[in-house]
């Protein structure tokens, strides 16, 4: 089987040397609303780079899930920059961020991915949102899983139903982050004592969401990594600031083996290594494809 495309979040520090260098890269992926600005340095940089590879879109700001409705002005800035570059994919995040607050005249937007109930509401509102999307960009549009901090009381679905449905009724697809099944299981873990046995049911945990998810849905994956726990039941933070975990690794060889090659993305956000440690993060998960592809053991 032909394996997927893989690349590397793209981030401004980079770009000069990316376009300098022109590495092997099948891809970059740029957060979509840094690129709004119809003129300017931005879209010309980014339009300088679609020269070369091609490129994914994906944005923080829709607030899918949020009840007050999508920004109409959002949304048509995000068309008019997928009509501008030619993305290989478009995607947001299952979550809200926009809500109606006492005193303000419009929606006050979070400036946070938040957590969306899984509830028959909820699924009805994100489906109509993502449709109205995909309809204005006619295209698919991807949606991610989130990591999050809190669950709902009232939760009526559990997550991979819940975006397996999200799927079905709105012909969307599932971005995949393997690194925020790992934070939410690491979090949501009660019964490990030690900072290992926590990492292997978070592992396990990740394998069993990924096997409940229909392969058919998934159509890019997100690999990152996050500072480990010191301690077991200590908080961890989705922050992007490391290299690919050894857990996310395990569980992205588990992803291969369930669903076969998606299209992978390597993201890093803070505390930025040179561009080359992204490149050897891009060239593991490239090794890790080719294994499966040949039914060999992955390397290291």
């Amino acid at each position: 089987m032909r394996r997927a495309p893989v690349g590397i979040g793209l981030r401004q520090p980079h770009i000069a040397t990316l376009l300098e260098s022109r590495p092997a890269l099948d891809f970059v992926e740029v957060h979509s609303e840094n690129h709004f600005a119809p003129g300017g340095a931005a879209r010309a940089v980014l339009r300088e780079v679609r020269q070369h590879m091609d490129i994914s879109l994906h944005g923080v700001g829709l607030g899918l899930g949020s009840a007050t409705g999508l920004n109409q002005r959002h949304l048509t800035q995000l068309a008019q920059l997928v009509s501008d570059v030619d993305p290989m994919l478009v995607s947001d995040h299952a979550c809200f961020c926009r809500a109606d607050q006492d005193g303000q005249p419009w929606p006050v937007h979070s400036g946070d991915l938040l957590p969306i109930a899984f509830t028959d509401a909820s699924l009805g509102l994100l489906v109509a949102h993502v449709q109205t999307v995909q309809d204005t960009l006619k295209r698919p549009l991807l949606v991610e899983n989130i990591s999050a901090y809190l669950r709902y009381a009232d939760d009526a679905w559990s997550e991979t139903d819940f975006l397996n449905a999200l799927c079905q009724r709105s012909g969307c697809q599932l971005l995949l982050d393997i690194n925020n099944l790992i934070v939410n299981a690491l979090n949501w873990s009660s019964t490990a004592e030690h900072a290992e046995a926590g990492t292997r049911q978070a592992i396990q945990a990740s394998c069993d969401w990924i096997d409940r998810i229909s392969p058919a849905h998934v159509g890019q994956i997100h690999l990152a990594g996050h500072r480990a726990p010191a301690r077991p039941r200590t908080l961890v933070v989705d922050d992007h600031s490391q290299a690919v975990n050894a857990s996310v690794w395990h569980a992205y060889e588990h992803a291969l083996a369930r669903l076969g090659p998606r299209p992978t993305l390597i993201e890093w956000d803070v505390d930025l290594p040179p561009l080359e440690v992204l490149l050897e993060q891009a060239h593991l998960a490239t090794q890790r494809m080719d294994a499966w592809s040949q039914g060999r053991e992955p390397g290291p």
